[in-house]
């Protein structure tokens, strides 16, 4: 591996890792307390038009556990480019909630409410305002890692390799 190749794992392992923890605890958060009924009343309120209250249900139940694998995939560095390609679009739908309830006023929508599901009891829910400037956040930790992660697109790179005999799947030759 080259210098500029190893510059950019470590350039781009803050920005995973971050994003991965965030995707996680938000995930587990909302799955681990339940919330499918209060976040399918959010999204009937949020965006009704769109949709019915069966569609509500499926995205409501859908969306923490594809914010887990999400999560898990980056933190192990599985395919992490193909991973922050994947997130975007979710990131991109967390600001448009975020943009829409503050559009809204903050006094129709004072706190997230289901961001981080059961962790907000101990974090505090944070306001539209705070989530915004989060997700804002996570959608360049995931652009950094698109654009400037030294594996090809597909490429798998474990965190540690083997010495001495395989790589353990890496993609070796798209690094150097």
């Amino acid at each position: 591996m080259n210098t500029t190749g190893k510059l950019r794992l470590w350039l781009t392992a803050v920005p995973m890792i971050l994003l991965g923890l965030i995707l996680l605890v938000s995930g587990l958060g909302k799955a681990w307390a339940g919330t499918v009924a209060g976040q399918t009343e959010f999204f009937d309120v949020l965006l009704k038009s769109f949709w019915g209250p069966t569609l509500s249900w499926l995205i409501a139940w859908v969306l923490p556990w594809g914010e887990i694998a999400l999560g898990v995939v980056l933190l192990l560095r599985i395919y992490p480019r193909l991973a922050s390609a994947l997130s975007l679009p979710l990131i991109a739908g967390f600001i448009a909630n975020n943009s829409y309830a503050i559009s809204q006023g903050l006094d129709k929508f004072p706190q997230c409410g289901y961001c981080f599901g059961v962790f907000e009891k101990f974090l505090g829910s944070p306001t539209p305002v705070q989530s915004l400037s989060i997700d804002i956040a996570l959608f360049v930790f995931a652009g950094v890692v698109l654009f400037l992660f030294p594996i090809k697109f597909f490429g798998f790179a474990p965190w540690f390799k083997i010495k001495g005999g395989k790589k353990g799947g890496s993609d070796e030759k798209a690094i150097s």
